[in-house]
């Protein structure tokens, strides 16, 4: 498999720095909608943000400085690596093909896949629906605010609103869905985004057989301490088949077959 030292400092510290950067300003915009606070609590929210802005400059800073080392990615388009060490490029803009009548669109050199995929589901008996896949830094950044705004709803403050989101929903800039080869899907019969999803025909069907159409299930349960990404029994990710093949047989992660975990 080939590497590329270039590939993984261009992903470092462009990604890193605007995903970084992303994050401080989700968490600024979101406090200005509740100005109407006691000063006070506005006062300690702003001593917490100036904490978080340290804490992610430290990391950028902790980031840049492994790029200086020896670090090695594939230079496969399919082994595409976007995690919180390996933000996307914000610019990075895939050529898609749309793949339903919602309009959900994939990068084009894996729609005949998970064409072939669905096809075979609905074969079994099963109607599998795509209910994310391809999104913009812009949409991503959408997300991520109503999100969070569900937990500062709830009583959350700013910085727990934020942590609880990403365990969740990436931050902009570091979300699999912006690269065009990741898609959520659900069954018809449970459309929930959580863990009761894995006990749907259609999830086992695909846990089952997705890696023999070259995906893999991207969040696999019991490795959100290396992805740092909840389980997702609905988020799958392709890699080609025969990564997917190697990935699903021995149950590790994206992170470990590369050696990033």
């Amino acid at each position: 498999m080939k590497r590329s030292n270039k590939k993984a400092k261009k992903i470092l510290i462009v990604g890193m720095i605007m995903g970084a950067l992303a994050g401080i300003l989700i968490t600024f915009l979101a406090a200005n909608q509740k100005m109407h606070q006691k000063n006070d609590e506005m006062k300690e929210m702003q001593t917490k943000y100036e904490e978080q802005q340290s804490k992610l400059e430290a990391q950028i800073k902790e980031i840049q400085e492994e790029s200086q080392k020896e670090k090695t990615l594939p230079t496969d388009w399919n082994l595409v690596l976007v995690n919180e060490s390996y933000p996307l490029d914000t610019n990075y803009q895939p050529e898609l093909t749309t793949v339903d009548e919602k309009g959900n669109a994939v990068d084009s050199r894996i729609a005949e896949s998970l064409n072939k995929m669905l096809e075979d589901a609905n074969k079994a008996g099963l109607n599998p629906q795509i209910v994310s896949s391809y999104r913009s830094y812009d949409n991503q950044k959408t997300v991520f605010n109503q999100t969070m705004q569900g937990w500062l709803n709830q009583g959350y403050g700013y910085i727990d609103a934020y942590n609880e989101t990403k365990k969740s929903v990436a931050v902009p800039g570091i979300s699999e869905h912006a690269t065009g080869l990741a898609l959520d899907i659900v069954s018809p019969d449970y459309s929930e985004l959580d863990e009761k999803q894995a006990e749907t025909k259609e999830q086992k069907w695909l846990m089952e057989n997705c890696q023999n159409y070259g995906f893999i299930l991207r969040y696999p349960q019991d490795k959100s301490d290396i992805t740092n990404i909840i389980y997702e029994p609905w988020h799958y990710r392709y890699v080609g088949e025969e990564a997917a093949k190697e990935i699903m047989e021995k149950g590790i992660t994206l992170e470990e077959y590369l050696g990033q975990a």
